[in-house]
């Protein structure tokens, strides 16, 4: 039971960032019916950009507290991720919104090699290291065992989730969102600027992506150019697993999925002698997307519904 709870809370940590992740991906899908394959990149951007500033602060004052000069890093990161979410939306989609759906996805997949190699260009190959400004003293909690930036990292995606959550249901602009979705022309019609709505989708979705690469970076100590690949395709696994499209849903199946990895590493790597350990747990994540789409295409919580015009 004890390696049951722990492994538990491994699950809920790793949940947390990929539903923070799919969230993006979740907000724009619904409003466009597109997926945004670019997005994992810009939870990297965020990464690499957050380390930077984080070195540069220290740099400047080394004094100053962990809490302060992650914020103040995070402050300048989310602009950054923010202006390249608009700008992937204003030149690799708005242009094609109307092409047939192939279109835009290769689209994003090349806006996607694009980041990856600029990421390179301008911090190498190499793993880039979080600055050592974290406290590393666990917290035991009965026979479970955490460090403070993983429950850190639990409560900031809670309150983030809860957050949009309330701007899409409780605010104009959710409201404008939710008409964009259901008919982008009577929408427009209906005096919402629809341009402007997906662009903040787009603006809402990188945000999120830039506070789950601080959160991933942080957690194993280190970021490169890469790791927003492997991110982005889980985070939409968990999407597609909670039912892409729908939020609750995206939030749902991060958590499975991260519970999913946990439990499927720990127990599944002992049966099997660790042929299947926790160095093949991105399997585990590919096997739940593979079981969803031919068992039940439309998620968990998600509806069938017929193609819109």
């Amino acid at each position: 039971m004890d390696i049951l709870a722990q492994q538990l809370v491994n699950g809920l940590i790793l949940g947390s960032i990929y539903a923070l992740i799919a969230l993006g991906y979740t907000l724009v899908y619904g409003i466009l019916g597109l997926i945004n394959f670019a997005h994992g990149e810009v939870v990297m951007i965020g990464a690499m950009v957050t380390i930077s500033c984080l070195v540069w602060l220290l740099g400047m004052n080394p004094d100053l507290s962990p809490v302060l000069l992650i914020g103040a890093s995070l402050l300048m990161a989310v602009p950054v991720c923010a202006l390249l979410g608009a700008g992937i939306e204003r030149l690799a989609y708005r242009p094609l919104r109307h092409a047939p759906r192939l279109a835009p996805l290769i689209t994003a997949i090349g806006v996607s090699i694009i980041l990856q190699n600029l990421a390179m260009m301008i911090w190498g190959r190499q793993y880039v290291r979080f600055p050592d400004i974290l406290p590393h003293d666990p917290i035991h909690l009965g026979p479970v065992t955490f460090l403070p930036v993983q429950a850190a990292i639990v409560l900031l995606s809670a309150v983030l989730m809860v957050g949009l959550l309330v701007l899409v249901h409780r605010t104009r602009l959710g409201r404008a969102m939710r008409a964009t979705a259901q008919s982008p022309s009577v929408a427009q019609l209906m005096g919402v600027p629809v341009d402007r709505v997906i662009a903040s989708a787009f603006v809402i979705g990188s945000v999120l992506a830039a506070v789950a690469g601080v959160m991933v970076s942080a957690n194993y100590g280190q970021a490169h150019a890469y790791m927003g690949f492997m991110l982005g395709l889980k985070a939409f696994s968990a999407a597609v697993l909670g039912g892409i499209g729908n939020l609750a849903g995206a939030v749902v199946g991060g958590l499975l999925l991260g519970l999913i990895e946990s439990l499927g590493a720990g127990y599944i790597g002992d049966l099997t002698g660790g042929f299947l350990g926790s160095q093949y747990q991105d399997v585990f994540a590919f096997l739940v997307l593979i079981a969803v789409l031919v068992f039940r295409p439309s998620g968990l919580l998600g509806e069938r519904v017929a193609d819109r015009p």
